[in-house]
């Protein structure tokens, strides 16, 4: 014989089937950073960058994000990093070597742009020097940024200097 419960007898197992779902859903709910994919993003060759990622640039702490190849550290984000962007050609704009890595650098305001040099695909930087120290910022990402292989390398005025000369 089939036992017959009364509608009120689940209704305390349902509140709290949905009190912890809730939980669960707002425990994990901080918003990811949004930032818009490179053209490239899906290029394999991103992937060992991407995996090697620092947790943390100085005190700003990894984001997640809702792009495939990109990161953001801080809240606010302080650093965010895009994989996949447009390779720069030559160009007479600063470029830095930072172990082994070179980037170049397009001071905007407040907004700095540092794009790896020499690398297919390249990886883009959006930082403000005011709060975070760009040197600290590409300490920490040359490593990962070196996974995808150097094809080239700046050219500084003294290696323009020592150019042959025509016939």
């Amino acid at each position: 014989m089939q036992q017959l419960r009364r509608p009120g007898s689940l209704r305390p197992l349902r509140l709290f089937a949905t009190a912890a779902a809730a939980g669960l859903v707002l425990s994990g709910c901080s918003p990811a950073v949004d930032v818009a994919p490179a053209k490239d993003a899906a290029n394999a060759a991103c992937a060992p960058m991407m995996l090697a990622l620092p947790d943390s640039i100085g005190e700003a702490k990894l984001r997640k994000t809702d792009s495939q190849a990109t990161a953001a550290w801080g809240d606010p984000s302080l650093v965010v990093l895009r994989c996949g962007v447009n390779v720069p050609g030559p160009t007479t704009d600063r470029c830095v070597s930072v172990n082994g890595v070179d980037w170049v650098m397009k001071e905007g305001d407040p907004v700095w742009t540092l794009t790896t040099f020499g690398r297919d695909p390249a990886t883009e930087i959006l930082m403000d020097p005011n709060k975070i120290s760009s040197a600290t910022v590409l300490a920490e990402l040359s490593g990962p940024a070196a996974k995808i292989k150097a094809n080239r390398n700046c050219v500084g005025q003294a290696d323009l200097q020592n150019l042959p000369t025509g016939l």
